[in-house]
This record gives structure tokens, C-alpha cells and sequence, in this order.
């Protein structure tokens, strides 16, 4: 890969989910952004040069260029590599340097805009994620969600938060009235898979492949299990759903959902205690954006 300049004259630092629309000729694009946020998150590890809010901010930037990188055809070991370039040339970068000033103070301008932001979306393949940094005082309500349907069942999944406290939550409402004792995420484990599993094969006619077959087989997926459950607080149930179960998972399954690749999938069980034994009902959620859209969320926190 060639080498690349800083990046410094159009940083290009703070651009929407939705101007990064994959296409194969917005590879080049998402790169250079992914590359440019890169090196300016780098620059300000080593340097200091930012408050918590833009330093959140710009991870949130960030991440964001990299989901579109690969969503757009990217593969992964040229993104690897780019972060690599993009370390190496920040670091040669001295931080009393002026060129490094000026793209400095471009972030910071960029921000003014950000900061002031309350909701965002990030489009994905199949499904988006819609973030909020709205805080309810006295209901529940949800800062980070995406929707899914499936069978006569459906799933609102996200992060939600209620008096100042927030976590990963399934809220889920049941056709049959039916109420599960129990519910796991099912995702890829790093360790044993170091790549997404997309089964091209089964693609659409448009490319798209559906999340069913952009989830790890079980033999390399990790199970988190709930820790807790509840009756779903209305302000987190499905849209026209009038009751469900709600499960909450402990933070450990936010943090390792954002290491997963956002072209794949994770599977929700929810499962249910029968005469002949257990039965379980899977609802599938596409990663996509879900690191960025937790990065917008820190960085109205700080």
C-alpha cells in the first residue's frame, strides 16, 4: 500500500452515517476517512490535544468510517493495514508541529456542530441502530436501539437506561403470551473464529445477505446469558406490543458485541420450558454501527 500524506488538509472529521453509504466507489473515501480519524485519534493519545467529549467524539468518527470501509467491500487485513500506516505517520508527526495544530483545531471546530447533536442514526445493511442522548428522569428509555421481528414475535434490542442507569436489553413481546425463563446472545468468538461468518451463497438478487446467515455457527459462538428479568417497562416494548419480557445482560456483552465486525450478526435466544423440554425462539441483530453508536452515547457523558 502506498504511503499516505497526514491527511491534514481535509480531515473530513465528522461525517454521517448516512454520507457513508456503501458503494464500490466509496471504498477509496471511507479508507482515507478511516485513515484520517486514525491518525488524528492517535495523535491525540500521544499528545493530549483534545477534552474527554472530542476525544469520545472522534472514536465515534472513527469507528464509523471503518464500518462503512468494510461494509463497502474493504477487506479487513487492508483496514489493519491502515491503521498501521495511519499509526506510524501520526507518530512521526511532532505535537508542537502547526500542521498538526491546524487539523487540531479543525476537530474542535467540527465538534461545536457534534456536541449539539442529540439523536443520530447509523443505517446498516438490513437494520440500523437509532441513538438518543436524551435522559428520562422518572420512565424508562431507550439511548441505543434496533428493532427485529421474528415469526409473530418482536424484539426492541439496544441499550437502555432508567434513572441515570444504563445496559444492554432485549424487550421482547410474545404473540402467544408465552413468557421465557431464560435468554442468551449468541455471537462469534474471537478467539476461535477471527472472522465474520457471511454466507454470500444464500445473497439476494440486491447482494444483501440476510442476518440469519451473517451469524458464527454455534461451535465458534459465545453464549451470554442474562442476568436479569422483568416485566418489560412500557417505554421499552416493541411498537404496538402492549406487554413483553424484558432480560438485561451484564456490561461484559456491550463491550464484546462492540469488538464483533459490523457486517455480521448475533443471535438472541429467548427460551421457554415445555412439557417434552426447553423450546427456543431466535431473533437476529446486525452489529453495523453498534461501536460508533455507543462512542456518540460517551460522548455526551462527559
Amino acid at each position: 500500500m502506498p504511503q499516505r500524506s497526514i491527511g491534514l488538509k481535509g480531515i473530513g472529521w465528522l461525517v454521517t452515517a448516512a454520507a457513508l453509504t456503501v458503494a464500490p466507489a466509496a471504498q477509496a473515501t471511507a479508507l482515507d476517512l478511516f485513515y484520517e480519524r486514525t491518525v488524528m485519534s492517535v495523535a491525540d493519545h500521544r499528545c493530549n490535544l483534545f477534552a474527554p467529549p472530542v476525544t469520545v467524539a472522534l472514536d465515534a468518527a472513527r469507528l464509523q468510517a471503518r464500518g462503512a470501509a468494510l461494509r463497502a467491500g474493504v477487506d479487513q487485513d487492508v483496514i489493519k493495514d491502515t491503521a498501521r500506516q495511519a499509526t506510524l505517520r501520526s507518530n512521526s508527526v511532532a505535537c508542537q508541529s502547526s500542521d498538526l495544530t491546524v487539523a487540531a483545531n479543525r476537530v474542535k471546530s467540527a465538534f461545536a456542530a457534534y456536541s449539539r447533536l442529540t439523536r443520530m442514526d447509523f443505517p446498516g445493511d438490513t437494520a440500523g441502530w437509532a441513538a438518543s442522548r436524551g435522559q428520562a428522569v422518572h420512565t424508562a428509555n431507550w439511548q441505543l436501539y434496533q428493532t427485529a421481528r421474528f415469526g409473530w414475535d418482536s424484539m426492541t434490542f439496544g441499550i437502555a437506561s432508567r434513572s441515570g442507569s444504563s445496559g444492554l436489553v432485549a424487550a421482547a413481546s410474545f404473540a402467544d403470551g408465552a413468557i421465557p425463563y431464560s435468554a442468551r446472545i449468541m455471537m462469534r468468538d474471537l478467539t476461535k473464529a477471527p472472522r465474520p461468518y457471511l454466507n454470500a451463497r444464500v445473497a439476494n438478487e440486491s447482494g444483501k445477505i440476510p442476518l440469519r446467515a451473517r451469524a458464527a455457527p454455534l461451535s465458534v459462538s459465545r453464549a451470554i446469558l442474562a442476568e436479569d428479568r422483568r416485566e418489560a417497562d412500557p417505554y421499552l416494548l416493541p411498537a404496538k406490543a402492549k406487554s413483553g419480557t424484558a432480560f438485561r445482560w451484564p456490561p461484559a456483552a456491550a463491550a464484546a458485541m462492540a469488538e464483533l465486525d459490523p457486517r455480521e450478526a448475533v443471535r438472541v435466544d429467548f427460551v421457554f420450558a415445555g412439557r417434552d423440554g426447553d423450546s427456543v425462539r431466535t431473533a437476529y441483530i446486525e452489529v453495523g454501527d453498534f461501536a460508533a453508536g455507543r462512542a456518540f452515547l460517551a460522548s455526551g457523558q462527559k
